[in-house]
């Protein structure tokens, strides 16, 4: 099975942390954290529809000034999502700076801000200087963002303030089966992907004009099949209580990937909970109960900048136990 999600790491494991993730065939691309941005280009931010921030430590939003500066004439609305706090984090950013000639610029930029029972959505707009609109609140189910693809879904943690663990999930993979593909002697061309649209959309109506040939949904139908789709997760900066670790669980379940921080080491675990942090250890047993895949280790403290690989193997040996 071809992977759904292109995911890089855009800073190493002692810089701020962040996740940029290509959406493969859909043309765009999602965030996981905004620390410092410079190695993404201005394509990479372009490209950018949806931006999850776990929490606005400086660390994990400081980027926010740089995909700001890059998107100014950006034609698609930017979305973020925040814990509680963040619509007036993101209004503090934009106050920072004087728009007067900008009525003309069309980003706009779409904020919401969650918490455990509920979300409430704003609207920044440049033509009408980034001055905040309410737009009320919606129930907060465990999803923050779903469609015909793939859905983000979100645990409210403990980090002495709230900050939220993602996990992306494709809603399932359809994979095309060549040798049928050869055997009604098709190619393997753009209309592939609007078979694939209108499977996900299910547009069994949809007529497609191969070589010269209008073929129906139902002829074509056949040359594809359904399988389980990918699931990533991405958590940092929570204290390893049981209750943290069970809301982990339960959002990461069954990742093939699972990115999460191994901030400190076992031994120095009562520093890891003076500033509400897991664990290398915390973090392999949170992969093992999950059933993940893989475990990505990331976001280390410094004080391990000589002995980095002692995290890695701790996490490992924890999660293989």
């Amino acid at each position: 099975m071809k992977p759904s999600f292109h995911v890089r790491q855009f800073n190493g494991p002692f810089d701020d942390p962040g996740l940029y993730i290509r959406i493969l065939r859909e043309g765009r691309s999602i965030i996981f954290d905004l620390g410092f941005t410079t190695a993404l280009s201005p394509r990479d931010i372009l490209k950018t529809s949806d931006i999850f921030i776990s929490h606005a430590h400086i660390d994990h939003f400081i980027g926010f000034d740089n995909l700001l500066r890059v998107s100014l004439r950006k034609e698609s609305p930017l979305k973020l999502f925040g814990p509680e706090g963040f619509i007036d984090c993101v209004e503090g950013k934009l106050r920072s700076y004087t728009w007067n000639l900008i009525e003309d610029y069309p980003l706009i930029i779409e904020v919401k801000e969650i918490n455990n029972v509920s979300i409430k959505k704003v609207v920044f707009k440049a033509g009408n200087s980034f001055t905040r609109e309410d737009l009320g609140t919606e129930p907060f189910c465990g999803v923050l963002m779903k469609d015909s693809f793939c859905k983000v879904s979100a645990s409210v943690l403990d980090h002495q303030i709230p900050c939220l663990a993602f996990s992306l999930e494709e809603d399932y993979h359809i994979n095309i089966d060549k040798s049928k593909l050869g055997s009604l002697n098709l190619p393997v061309d753009p209309w592939l992907g609007e078979l694939k649209k209108a499977i996900r959309e299910q547009r069994e109506d949809s007529l497609f004009t191969i070589n010269g040939r209008s073929y129906t949904f139902q002829e074509l139908n056949g040359i594809a099949t359904i399988t389980r789709g990918q699931k990533l997760s991405y958590v940092v900066d929570a204290i390893g209580s049981e209750e943290n670790v069970g809301k982990i669980v339960e959002l990461v379940k069954g990742s093939d990937i699972l990115y999460i921080e191994t901030y400190f080491l076992d031994e120095d675990k009562d520093r890891a909970r003076e500033r509400y942090h897991l664990t290398a250890k915390e973090a392999g047993r949170i992969a093992r109960e999950a059933g993940v895949g893989r475990l990505e280790a990331m976001h280390f403290s410094p004080r391990y900048m000589e002995e980095s690989e002692k995290l890695i193997r701790e996490a490992e040996e924890e999660f293989k136990r």
